[in-house]
């Protein structure tokens, strides 16, 4: 029951109600990508994002990047482009997880102060 109540009042979680049911009517599934985010688009030319797990929008790849905004590109039709062996895997922002990257290897080091305050 809170399930299903968090799904018709919160859009943070996941889709709401009303997205599911917009996207059941008039969404017509363009492709997925490697996280398991749905792309859909409809008649008019609108397009959406259903997102599998949390809401994020840095989880959306390269390649669909340009699609949802509406950007022209060369790949905009290949979703699945060329990778070369240099290219890194993408990665949703890292920034507040224990992934998060830190110039100094220590975390410790990096939280420490560079300076002396007042007394």
């Amino acid at each position: 029951m809170l399930t299903f109540l968090k799904t018709i009042f919160t859009w943070w979680n996941r889709d709401t109600f009303g997205t599911r049911i917009k996207t059941i009517f008039f969404g017509k599934l363009v492709g997925t990508d490697k996280f398991r985010n749905k792309y859909y688009k409809n008649k008019s030319g609108k397009r959406w994002v259903i997102y599998s797990g949390e809401v994020d929008a840095s989880k959306i790849p390269v390649e669909w990047f340009s699609w949802i905004h509406f950007m022209p590109n060369k790949i905009e039709n290949d979703h699945d482009p060329k990778k070369y062996e240099w290219q890194k895997p993408h990665q949703p922002n890292l920034t507040g997880t224990d992934s998060a990257y830190y110039p100094n290897k220590n975390k410790k080091d990096a939280i420490e102060k560079k300076y002396k305050s007042w007394k």
